[in-house]
C-alpha cells in the first residue's frame, strides 16, 4: 500500500516523541553549521590574502577587500557567538549583557588574526622545508590539506579558549570532512608544526604539542581510557609532546601523562602509553617495540634523528 504524506509524517512526529533526546524543539537558537562554514572560509581568506579567492586581489585593492571582509565576517560572527552563549552562557554573565558579550569576544577574536597568521608562516614554512616533493610555498599554501586543518584548527583554538560553546567544533569538524586530519580545537600546539600527508591523523583535545614537531599520517595522540566518561571532562587525558620531536606513520601515543621528551623520534606503528626520554629513538622491529637513546642508535638509519 502507498504511504500518504500524512501517514509519513504522522509517523515521524510518533518518533519526535519516542526519541526526543535527539530533537531540539523550543529551545535555544544554537549556531548554524552552514553559517560557521561561511564564516570559517571567509576567515582562510583574511588569513591568506589572495589564496582562496576566486579572482585576483592587487595590492592597491587588498585594503578595500580586506575592510569589506572584516565587516561581512564581524556581523556573521557575532550573531553566531551570541547564539552559543544564549546556549551555553558563562558563569556570572547576565541574560541581558549577552549581546554586548558577543560583540566584545568577536572584537577580540578579530584583532588577533595578525598573531594566528605569524604562526601559520611558521607552518607554511615547517612544510616546505620537511617535504622535497613540496615545488614552493604557494603549492603548499593552495593544495596541502593539512595546511587547511591547521588553520582552522587555531582560529577555532582562540574561540575554545574563550570558552564559547559548539561553534570551534564545528570548525574543526569542518575541516576535518575535508581534509581528514582531527585536530581538536582545544589542543594545545606550538609553531612550525608540519603533518605530511595528515590523513588519518587525531589528535585530542588535552594534547599539548611543542614547537618544530613533525608528523605523518596515522598518528593518534589520545586517551588511554574514555571508559569513565563525563566525569574525565576537563582533565589531562591526552599525551604532551615536547620541541623537536618527529612522529612516524601509524604511532600511536596515549594517556595524559604520557610525555615525549625533546628531540626523539618516535618510529611507525609503535604504541607508547609511557613516557620517553629526551633524545630516544622508540621503534618497533616487527615483534618487540625497544627504546633507545640517539646515542646508542647504531641501525635504523632510515629514521630521521
Amino acid at each position: 500500500m502507498k504511504a500518504t504524506v500524512t501517514q509519513l509524517t504522522n509517523e515521524l512526529i510518533a518518533s519526535y516523541a519516542r526519541a526526543g533526546g535527539i530533537n531540539h524543539l523550543d529551545g535555544k537558537n544554537l549556531p548554524s553549521k552552514r553559517a560557521i562554514t561561511g564564516i570559517t572560509q571567509d576567515l582562510l581568506r583574511l588569513l591568506f590574502p589572495g589564496f582562496f579567492d576566486d579572482h585576483l586581489i592587487h595590492s592597491s585593492e587588498v585594503k578595500v577587500e580586506t575592510a569589506a571582509r572584516v565587516d561581512a565576517v564581524l556581523g556573521k560572527l557575532e550573531d553566531e557567538i551570541r547564539k552559543a552563549l544564549e546556549y551555553q552562557p558563562p558563569a556570572g554573565l547576565a541574560k541581558k549583557d549577552i549581546a554586548a558579550e558577543a560583540q566584545k569576544l568577536t572584537a577580540e577574536f578579530l584583532a588577533g588574526l595578525p598573531c594566528i597568521r605569524e604562526v601559520l608562516q611558521t607552518d607554511v614554512e615547517a612544510a616546505f622545508n620537511g617535504d622535497p616533493a613540496a615545488v614552493s610555498k604557494e603549492e603548499i599554501i593552495v593544495s596541502y590539506p593539512f595546511i587547511e586543518a591547521i588553520s582552522v584548527q587555531r582560529l577555532a583554538h582562540e574561540l575554545y579558549r574563550k570558552n564559547i560553546a559548539l561553534i570551534p567544533r564545528i570548525m574543526s569538524e569542518w575541516a576535518h570532512a575535508r581534509t581528514g586530519m582531527d585536530l581538536h580545537p582545544g589542543a594545545k600546539i606550538g609553531s612550525h608544526f608540519f603533518v605530511d600527508h595528515c590523513t588519518g591523523t587525531v589528535v585530542g583535545e588535552t594534547a599539548t604539542i611543542g614547537n618544530h614537531v613533525k608528523m605523518y599520517h596515522g598518528v593518534t595522540l589520545g586517551a588511554k581510557s574514555t571508559a569513565a566518561g563525563q566525569q574525565l571532562r576537563g582533565k589531562k587525558r591526552h599525551p604532551t609532546i615536547e620541541d623537536r620531536v618527529t612522529i612516524y606513520p601509524g604511532a600511536t601515543i596515549l594517556g595524559g601523562e604520557t610525555i615525549i621528551g625533546a628531540g626523539s623520534t618516535i618510529g611507525g606503528n609503535v604504541f607508547i602509553m609511557d613516557s620517553v626520554q629526551p633524545n630516544s629513538l622508540v621503534i618497533y622491529d616487527g615483534l618487540d617495540m625497544r627504546v633507545l637513546s640517539k646515542a646508542e642508535k647504531t641501525t635504523a638509519v632510515d629514521f630521521q634523528i
